[in-house]
Parts: C-alpha cells; sequence; structure tokens
C-alpha cells in the first residue's frame, strides 16, 4: 500500500507540474499540442506503473528513488531539471507568441518516435532487473548483456535521448527544441560517470565494454 500510495503521488504530482509549466505560459488551455504530449507521456507511464506494480514491485520501487550520490550525477540531474523547466515553458510561450510553427505531420512523426522511444524504455525495463534512477552498484548485480544490451551498452539513455527530442517537437516549438539540445552532452557526461562507477564497481562490466564497444549509438558512440 505505500509502494501504491507513493507511485500515485509521484504521478499526481508529475502530471500537475507538467501542466503547469505548459499552460500557465501558454496563457491558456486551448493548448492542443501539450494535451497530445501529456496523453502520450502519462498514459503509457500509467500503464507501466500499473504493470510494474503488479509484476516486479521492486523495480518500482527503485525507479521511484531518485536520490543520487554520485556528486557528478546530481550535477548532471540538477542540470537536466533545468533544462526541463526552460524547454516546457519556453514551448508554451512560443504557443502565446506564434514564435515558430511545426508542421503537423512534423508533429505526428516526433509523436510516433516518442511512442516508440517508450516502448524501447518498457523493453529495457523488462531486461534489467537492475535499473535504477540512481547509479549504484546493487546487491548480487550482474552485467546484463543480453537483447538490447548486446547492441549498445546504455540502451535505456538511447531511448530517454530520441524520447526527449521528440518531446520539444511534439509540443510544436523549434524554440523548446533548442532548449532540450544540451541534453545530449549532458547525457554523455552521465554515461561517462556511470560506467566509470560500474568498471570499478561490478565485476564483469569492463569485459562486458570489449565486447559491446558502443555506447548509445551502434558504430557510432
Amino acid at each position: 500500500m505505500k509502494l501504491l500510495l507513493k507511485a500515485i503521488a509521484k504521478f499526481i504530482f508529475g502530471l500537475l507540474i507538467v501542466g503547469m509549466l505548459l499552460f500557465l505560459p501558454a496563457g491558456t488551455f486551448a493548448y492542443t499540442n501539450a494535451w497530445l504530449f501529456i496523453a502520450l507521456l502519462f498514459v503509457p507511464i500509467l500503464i507501466l506503473g500499473i504493470v510494474l506494480f503488479i509484476k516486479s514491485p521492486e523495480l518500482l520501487e527503485k525507479r521511484l528513488n531518485a536520490k543520487e550520490d554520485e556528486s557528478t550525477q546530481k550535477g548532471v540531474v540538477a542540470i537536466s531539471g533545468v533544462l526541463f523547466l526552460a524547454g516546457f515553458i519556453v514551448a508554451g510561450l512560443d504557443f502565446r507568441f506564434c514564435w515558430s510553427h511545426i508542421p503537423n505531420w512534423v508533429v505526428a512523426i516526433a509523436s510516433v518516435v516518442l511512442l516508440v522511444s517508450y516502448a524501447l524504455y518498457a523493453e529495457v525495463m523488462r531486461e534489467n532487473v537492475y535499473l535504477s534512477r540512481a547509479i549504484e552498484i546493487q546487491e548480487n548485480q550482474k552485467v546484463v548483456d543480453t537483447g538490447l544490451y548486446g547492441i549498445v551498452r546504455h540502451p535505456m539513455y538511447a531511448a530517454t535521448l530520441w524520447l526527449f527530442l521528440a518531446i520539444p517537437i511534439v509540443l510544436g516549438s523549434w524554440w523548446s527544441f533548442l532548449c532540450f539540445l544540451p541534453y545530449i552532452p549532458v547525457i554523455a557526461v552521465r554515461i561517462i560517470n556511470e560506467e566509470k562507477v560500474l568498471s570499478e564497481g561490478l565485476e564483469g562490466y569492463t569485459d562486458y565494454k570489449k565486447r559491446v564497444k558502443h555506447r548509445i549509438i551502434p558504430f557510432v558512440w
């Protein structure tokens, strides 16, 4: 019951915060792209949360824990939060003052990318029971090297990168897209630091890096 209440509270809190960050700057609830984004994001989150609560409450508990111990990761989380705040607020202002326009067909493609990215994110969670929002070495943790982890070392970050870059396009704002772009180097810093922690503390991870050469994009990086 405690886990259920915690999950519901975080879901409602996230929904309210995102709504405020989008609709207040827009000055209206008639921001269609914002409603589209909220539906595309929070309906899958709700479904995934229900599945995790039933099938894997331990993993749900890990995903709800966002506290970081690594100083580098604390900085990454803080910067990411600022980028999201700026991106959502700018998107609302863009709608209000008509600074830019994204064609509906581009928004439709971005919506598909967002959904596919979230589906990949869910698949990563299915494959890796050690997946946590905080960078840590867990008790009895083993290297996962099958499925998507056999293609790139950080499939979760690969999925979230595409998901986050699709968000401002779904919201219909090129200026918001510029706000989200710095997330690319930010996630690169997070990955490099995470690999340092895993290499030092997780048995077999150094050999895994030799077998799977690329971090998030095959043949690129």
